[in-house]
Protein backbone atom coordinates (compact mmCIF):
# COMPACT_ATOMS: atom_id res chain seq x y z
CA UNK A 1 0.00 0.00 0.00
CA UNK A 2 2.75 2.66 0.98
CA UNK A 3 4.28 1.49 -2.47
CA UNK A 4 1.26 2.20 -4.57
CA UNK A 5 0.38 5.56 -2.69
CA UNK A 6 4.63 6.80 -3.61
CA UNK A 7 3.95 6.22 -7.11
CA UNK A 8 0.91 7.84 -7.59
CA UNK A 9 2.17 10.77 -5.56
CA UNK A 10 5.30 10.69 -7.48
CA UNK A 11 2.97 10.62 -10.98
CA UNK A 12 0.98 13.93 -9.58
CA UNK A 13 4.46 15.64 -9.27
CA UNK A 14 5.94 14.38 -12.25
CA UNK A 15 8.74 17.55 -13.02
CA UNK A 16 10.50 17.34 -16.79
CA UNK A 17 13.99 17.04 -16.86
CA UNK A 18 14.36 19.03 -20.04
CA UNK A 19 13.20 21.81 -21.76
CA UNK A 20 9.54 21.65 -22.43
CA UNK A 21 7.96 24.17 -24.58
CA UNK A 22 5.10 23.98 -27.52
CA UNK A 23 7.70 25.71 -30.12
CA UNK A 24 10.99 26.70 -30.42
CA UNK A 25 13.47 29.23 -32.50
CA UNK A 26 16.90 28.55 -33.18
CA UNK A 27 18.60 31.93 -34.33
CA UNK A 28 22.44 29.95 -33.43
CA UNK A 29 21.39 28.62 -37.01
CA UNK A 30 21.48 31.50 -38.41
CA UNK A 31 24.86 31.86 -40.08
CA UNK A 32 24.40 28.31 -41.39
CA UNK A 33 21.21 29.59 -42.90
CA UNK A 34 23.29 32.67 -44.71
CA UNK A 35 25.87 30.13 -45.65
CA UNK A 36 23.39 27.69 -47.58
CA UNK A 37 22.08 31.12 -49.53
CA UNK A 38 25.32 31.31 -50.91
CA UNK A 39 25.55 35.06 -51.30
CA UNK A 40 22.58 35.01 -53.06
CA UNK A 41 20.07 37.21 -50.27
CA UNK A 42 21.87 40.49 -49.44
CA UNK A 43 21.79 41.00 -45.59
CA UNK A 44 19.45 38.54 -43.96
CA UNK A 45 18.30 38.84 -41.28
CA UNK A 46 16.70 36.76 -37.57
CA UNK A 47 13.95 38.53 -36.45
CA UNK A 48 13.96 37.14 -32.80
CA UNK A 49 10.67 38.96 -32.09
CA UNK A 50 7.60 37.33 -33.55
CA UNK A 51 5.26 40.04 -32.60
CA UNK A 52 5.88 41.79 -36.05
CA UNK A 53 3.43 41.09 -39.09
CA UNK A 54 5.45 38.91 -41.47
CA UNK A 55 5.48 39.58 -45.28
CA UNK A 56 5.41 35.51 -45.81
CA UNK A 57 4.77 32.79 -43.95
CA UNK A 58 5.02 29.22 -45.51
CA UNK A 59 4.88 25.84 -43.35
CA UNK A 60 6.65 23.21 -43.86
CA UNK A 61 8.51 19.92 -41.85
CA UNK A 62 11.82 19.37 -41.17
CA UNK A 63 13.46 16.26 -39.29
CA UNK A 64 14.12 15.58 -35.62
CA UNK A 65 14.47 12.94 -32.49
CA UNK A 66 12.34 13.44 -29.23
CA UNK A 67 12.50 12.18 -25.80
CA UNK A 68 10.36 11.11 -23.03
CA UNK A 69 11.27 12.57 -20.17
CA UNK A 70 8.16 11.01 -17.90
CA UNK A 71 9.99 8.47 -15.59
CA UNK A 72 7.15 6.28 -15.75
CA UNK A 73 6.46 6.23 -19.41
CA UNK A 74 7.12 3.48 -21.29
CA UNK A 75 8.04 5.23 -24.55
CA UNK A 76 11.58 6.27 -24.17
CA UNK A 77 12.43 8.81 -27.70
CA UNK A 78 11.05 8.75 -31.26
CA UNK A 79 11.96 9.66 -34.28
CA UNK A 80 9.91 12.06 -36.60
CA UNK A 81 10.39 13.02 -40.46
CA UNK A 82 7.08 15.57 -40.15
CA UNK A 83 8.42 18.07 -37.64
CA UNK A 84 6.37 21.06 -38.21
CA UNK A 85 7.89 24.34 -39.21
CA UNK A 86 6.66 27.53 -39.96
CA UNK A 87 8.66 29.83 -41.85
CA UNK A 88 7.99 33.60 -41.81
CA UNK A 89 9.47 36.66 -43.88
CA UNK A 90 9.92 39.90 -42.97
CA UNK A 91 10.47 43.30 -44.88
CA UNK A 92 13.98 43.75 -45.74
CA UNK A 93 15.10 39.78 -45.94
CA UNK A 94 14.48 39.31 -42.11
CA UNK A 95 13.11 35.93 -41.52
CA UNK A 96 12.49 33.77 -38.47
CA UNK A 97 11.49 30.11 -38.17
CA UNK A 98 9.32 28.37 -35.67
CA UNK A 99 10.27 24.62 -35.18
CA UNK A 100 6.92 22.89 -33.19
CA UNK A 101 7.44 20.23 -30.19
CA UNK A 102 5.70 16.63 -30.54
CA UNK A 103 3.78 15.01 -27.53
CA UNK A 104 4.30 11.25 -26.70
CA UNK A 105 2.18 8.63 -27.84
CA UNK A 106 2.32 6.98 -24.63
CA UNK A 107 1.74 9.32 -21.73
CA UNK A 108 0.59 13.04 -23.76
CA UNK A 109 3.82 14.76 -22.61
CA UNK A 110 5.58 17.10 -24.80
CA UNK A 111 8.94 15.42 -25.79
CA UNK A 112 12.48 17.21 -25.56
CA UNK A 113 13.43 17.83 -29.36
CA UNK A 114 16.63 17.56 -30.83
CA UNK A 115 16.46 18.98 -34.33
CA UNK A 116 18.27 17.70 -37.31
CA UNK A 117 19.99 20.71 -38.42
CA UNK A 118 20.49 19.88 -41.78
CA UNK A 119 17.04 19.61 -42.69
CA UNK A 120 16.65 22.57 -40.86
CA UNK A 121 18.74 24.75 -42.87
CA UNK A 122 17.99 23.54 -45.68
CA UNK A 123 14.37 23.92 -45.70
CA UNK A 124 14.90 27.71 -44.41
CA UNK A 125 17.81 28.76 -47.20
CA UNK A 126 15.56 27.06 -49.63
CA UNK A 127 12.15 29.16 -48.91
CA UNK A 128 14.49 32.87 -48.35
CA UNK A 129 16.06 32.12 -51.60
CA UNK A 130 12.41 31.66 -53.25
CA UNK A 131 11.16 34.93 -51.49
CA UNK A 132 14.05 36.18 -52.70
CA UNK A 133 13.57 35.76 -56.35
CA UNK A 134 16.60 33.58 -56.73
CA UNK A 135 15.96 30.89 -59.82
CA UNK A 136 16.18 27.63 -57.98
CA UNK A 137 15.45 23.89 -58.79
CA UNK A 138 12.46 22.95 -56.81
CA UNK A 139 13.08 20.00 -54.03
CA UNK A 140 12.03 16.65 -54.49
CA UNK A 141 11.94 14.59 -51.40
CA UNK A 142 12.60 10.97 -51.96
CA UNK A 143 8.84 9.24 -50.66
CA UNK A 144 9.93 6.19 -50.45
CA UNK A 145 11.57 7.07 -47.17
CA UNK A 146 8.59 7.59 -44.91
CA UNK A 147 8.97 7.74 -41.18
CA UNK A 148 5.93 6.65 -39.07
CA UNK A 149 2.28 8.24 -39.61
CA UNK A 150 2.01 11.75 -38.39
CA UNK A 151 -0.56 11.98 -35.64
CA UNK A 152 -2.06 15.39 -35.67
CA UNK A 153 -2.87 15.09 -31.87
CA UNK A 154 0.36 14.50 -30.88
CA UNK A 155 1.80 17.41 -32.97
CA UNK A 156 1.97 21.32 -31.58
CA UNK A 157 2.01 22.26 -34.95
CA UNK A 158 -1.22 20.80 -35.76
CA UNK A 159 -2.70 21.82 -32.46
CA UNK A 160 -1.72 25.70 -33.32
CA UNK A 161 -2.74 25.31 -37.14
CA UNK A 162 0.71 25.26 -38.69
CA UNK A 163 1.52 21.81 -39.64
CA UNK A 164 0.63 20.86 -43.70
CA UNK A 165 -0.19 17.34 -42.69
CA UNK A 166 -3.13 18.67 -40.54
CA UNK A 167 -4.15 21.51 -42.24
CA UNK A 168 -4.31 22.99 -45.89
CA UNK A 169 -1.53 25.39 -44.86
CA UNK A 170 1.28 26.32 -47.53
CA UNK A 171 1.85 28.11 -51.10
Amino acid sequence: MVVTLFKMARRAFFKPKGELRASFMYPSLHQRVLDATSGKIVSAWFNEKSTNEPKNEYSTHVMGKFKCNNDDCSKRSWGSKKVAILIRGYPGNGYNAVVFNQRCQSCNQLGTLTLDENSYVERVAYRLKKWAGVPIEKQHYDQKVKGPPHKSELCEGCNQGYCQEGNDYGD
